[in-house]
């Protein structure tokens, strides 16, 4: 990929990196109101490769510590009307678990050798590059290895999967992949890939 053609359409990013590590990152949303969905594909563009991750968290709240957000009892609308101002205290931010990356056209389910820059773009990962990077349940493996950072490990694959099955690439047998690969990374809990499954039927 191109540099040129990688930060070519500045308008496709919405946030900005703040916090960078080796196996995530925390960024803000440039619109408080606007930000990605748990459980959906983000990246990150560099020279020559894409950085890929999974919405883990989002949190909204005040940029000033010392001023928080105050019950008024009113509708957004009233609100922008009668004080928009209190809007432009508030920042969106989210947490994203990287789970590979994309170079020379070939997708990688590992941590990519450095770090996201402080200050890089984040967009969502186009359809495309989500569904080619789905089509494995290899990217499980990373997950589950940061385990202990995720809130909620199980609530988070859910997410995953409903993002699939919005973009209807949700098949019997990427379903059945996701499973074996999720048994196995759970020690063959039955119990718990039992009641995981009785959750996915909902989706």
């Amino acid at each position: 990929m191109k540099q040129n053609s990688a930060l070519s359409s500045k308008k496709e990013f919405f946030a900005e990196i703040i916090e960078s590590s080796l196996e995530g990152f925390l960024a803000q949303c440039w619109e408080w109101n606007f930000f990605p969905s748990f459980g959906s594909l983000v990246q990150v563009e560099n020279k020559d490769e894409v950085t890929l991750g999974v919405v883990t968290q989002i949190q909204t709240g005040s940029m000033d510590p010392m001023r928080y957000p105050f019950p008024y009892q009113k509708t957004e609308d009233e609100l922008l009307n009668e004080q928009p101002q209190i809007f432009e205290f508030l920042k969106t931010t989210f947490r994203v678990q990287i789970v590979g990356y994309l170079q020379k056209d070939k997708f990688y389910y590992l941590l990519p050798s450095k770090p996201c820059k402080i200050h890089a773009f984040v967009k969502n990962a186009k359809q495309t590059t989500s569904i080619n990077f789905f089509s494995k349940a290899d990217f499980l493996h990373l997950l589950f290895a940061f385990s202990s950072q995720i809130t909620n490990l199980d609530e988070l694959l859910l997410a995953v999967l409903k993002q699939i099955n919005t973009q209807k690439q949700l098949t019997s047998q990427k379903l059945d992949s996701f499973c074996q690969t999720f048994s196995l990374l759970t020690g063959n809990d039955y119990r718990r890939l039992k009641l995981f499954l009785k959750r996915v039927e909902n989706l």
